[in-house]
């Protein structure tokens, strides 16, 4: 709940080359809001995300602008979804001739590719393709400081979602392998140990598919599935048995994110439209 986050300020300071200012959408998605990050020291910038293009962060940017006597060079959007991207008008508004990149570019944006470089005075920043969040999903590597900019692969607070689980955990492990410093997430306050981090992301999800598959292996023990198979939210209503009614659902979503990724692996077999089960092994 949002009541649980710690405050964070629109504007912060959070080192000599890297500049906070909150997209002005608390929710409970965006958490205390979209973060996009003013990167470098000179006169020529570099944006990471443009959040919703609320006037609160279009007047927020402008205020830092002007006092960092900055302009915007290139802005960096990490992912399609609108509470990162929508601000490209109100930031075009303020900087007329500032390049939009984008993975999988929409009309008037340049494409983003793996490996790509930014630069500007204080900041290197090389793109990094991490899908599993969206499919177009890039976080950046700053090199001055070790640093990465996580998009919404890894959040400031909680767990992130996903589409797809094993090509999420593969770029979780490939985040982890980029630096030793801080991370910059998508939403939720600065993460001093990316590497810490990440790892206890991947632990989470390896420890939820274990969950899933105790679970499936006692089903024909279990009153609540008399065909030795489960359904998603009968898993659900046993794994996540401690956690409020109200996020079943959600929760559901993630474990049949599982029980994809454990077909995919041939461990389970799914039948009668929603049932799982796991696989029979021949016995030696």
């Amino acid at each position: 709940m949002a009541t649980q986050l710690v405050h964070l300020p629109e504007v912060e300071r959070l080192s000599p080359a890297c500049i906070r200012i909150l997209g002005g959408n608390p929710g409970k998605f965006q958490l205390q809001g979209t973060n996009t990050y003013l990167v470098g020291t000179g006169p020529k910038r570099l944006l990471i995300d443009t959040a919703e293009g609320k006037p609160s962060w279009q007047a927020a940017l402008k205020r830092v602008l002007d006092e960092e006597k900055a302009t915007v060079q290139a802005a960096l959007l990490t992912h399609w979804h609108p509470d990162h991207v929508q601000g490209v008008p109100q930031l075009q508004q303020l900087v007329s001739d500032t390049a939009v990149y984008k993975c999988a570019p929409g009309p008037g944006q340049l494409n983003i590719v793996d490996g790509q470089v930014f630069e500007v005075d204080g900041a290197t920043l090389t793109a990094v393709h991490t899908p599993g969040h969206t499919t177009d999903h890039m976080a950046f590597v700053f090199r001055e400081e070790d640093a990465l900019f996580t998009g919404d692969n890894v959040l400031g607070h909680g767990t992130a979602v996903f589409e797809d689980l094993g090509i999420y955990l593969h770029s979780l492990a490939k985040m982890e392998r980029l630096v030793s410093g801080r991370a910059y997430p998508g939403h939720g306050p600065v993460l001093s140990q990316a590497r810490a981090k990440i790892a206890e992301y991947i632990s989470h999800r390896h420890q939820r598919e274990l969950q899933v598959i105790e679970t499936l292996s006692s089903a024909k023990d279990s009153s609540s599935s008399t065909t030795g198979a489960w359904t998603p939210m009968e898993l659900v209503k046993v794994i996540y048995r401690d956690v409020p009614e109200e996020l079943h659902i959600p929760a559901s979503h993630g474990v049949v994110q599982i029980l994809k990724k454990l077909l995919a692996e041939d461990k389970v077999v799914l039948e009668d439209g929603d049932r799982w089960r796991l696989k029979e092994r021949p016995t030696l």
